[in-house]
């Protein structure tokens, strides 16, 4: 069975991810796949909308399938990660750019690479099952895939606090912050898919809509604003290090556990891209980083300790204490020739 099925049904290109054993983990081959079928579709007029969804129930998609990449670059070649961020950054473009309305449809987990392909729709649907989240810093990387300029976009400080800590959002977090657009309960999908098929009227959508049990983030809100507010992430460390909470002990609690240079480089590219709205420069400046992932930072440990070994322990590179500034500076800085083109090679 392919790990990908894509064909048209009715008025729309149907998109479906189909490793539900991997949960729906995305790998390179599948990522060209969605690439060529929205060059196809683009300019096909009997194609009214698009639509994503995925088998199985525990995951719409758990990320990319970072064992090929953990395997090359263990080895010291570091070009087929870069090839492969490359050429999956292109594609979240692309989607992101799609001129015709795209729904997806996200049950279970919806994580990193998961986002960059269901989080970019026009109209972004989710379920009482589902879960988002940004998790790249607990393995050396920063949210990316185009993550980034959503939690540029979020309200307040969440997205710092979201991309640093790799919060799980359920249904009215993810809404609230910006990753989706609709709660629809998931027993009604497949009249709503079948609506959708029929018509290609993505205005059908929100007949279906409801109202999610409220999440956690909105009374958060206030504490998120003041403890992430700083330039740095050493100025968050210090404001939650200053005040007792219940809401402090938890967060540093997780900040505790993940790379401290992918969490002070997610705060600057948040920092960098606010009131930006372009995914190419987010994509753009995200691929700075994991051009250099492998070499300079935490990736290859963080794979190591969570995917490989899976003895949760990685060993990083720098502490919560150290000055990061330079190091940084370093991780963002632009690549020359080798920056982020979207021409395909």
């Amino acid at each position: 069975m392919a790990d990908i099925d894509i064909r048209i049904e009715g008025k729309l290109g149907r998109i479906t991810l189909n490793r539900p054993k991997a949960m729906n983990a995305l790998t390179y081959e599948m990522c060209l796949q969605i690439e060529s079928a929205l060059d196809t579709w683009r300019d096909d007029d009997a194609v009214k909308m698009l639509l994503i969804d995925a088998a199985g129930d525990r995951a719409f998609c758990a990320g990319g399938d970072i064992a090929e990449l953990y395997a090359t670059g263990n080895a010291g070649d570091y070009s087929y990660g870069r090839r492969f961020w490359r050429d999956e950054y292109r594609m979240n473009a692309k989607l992101f750019e799609f001129p015709k309305p795209v729904a997806s449809f996200m049950q279970g987990f919806t994580m990193g690479g998961g986002v960059g392909v269901g989080c970019h729709s026009s109209h972004r649907i989710i379920g009482e099952s589902s879960q988002i989240s940004m998790p790249e810093c607990g393995i050396g990387l920063v949210p990316d895939v185009g993550g980034s300029l959503i939690l540029a976009m979020a309200p307040g400080r969440l997205g710092e606090y979201i991309g640093a800590t790799g919060a799980r959002l359920g249904p009215d977090d993810a809404i609230f912050a910006g990753f989706a657009d609709y709660f629809v309960p998931e027993s009604e999908w497949p009249v709503l898919i079948s609506t959708l098929i029929e018509t290609g009227d993505v205005e059908k959508i929100s007949a279906f809509a409801k109202q999610p049990d409220e999440g956690r983030l909105k009374e958060q809100s206030d504490a998120i604003a003041y403890h992430f507010a700083g330039e740095t992430l050493a100025d968050i460390l210090q404001s939650l290090n200053s005040e007792e909470t219940d809401f402090t002990a938890k967060t540093l609690k997780s900040l505790g556990r993940n790379a401290p240079l992918s969490m002070a480089c997610s705060v600057e590219i948040t920092h960098r891209l606010r009131g930006c709205t372009d995914i190419r420069k987010a994509l753009e400046l995200e691929y700075r980083f994991t051009h250099r992932s492998m070499e300079h930072a935490d990736f290859l440990e963080g794979i190591r300790a969570a995917i490989i070994d899976k003895d949760r322990n990685p060993t990083w590179k720098n502490t919560l204490d150290d000055a990061l500034y330079v190091s940084v500076a370093k991780m963002l800085q632009p690549l020359g020739a080798d920056m982020l083109k979207f021409e395909e090679n």
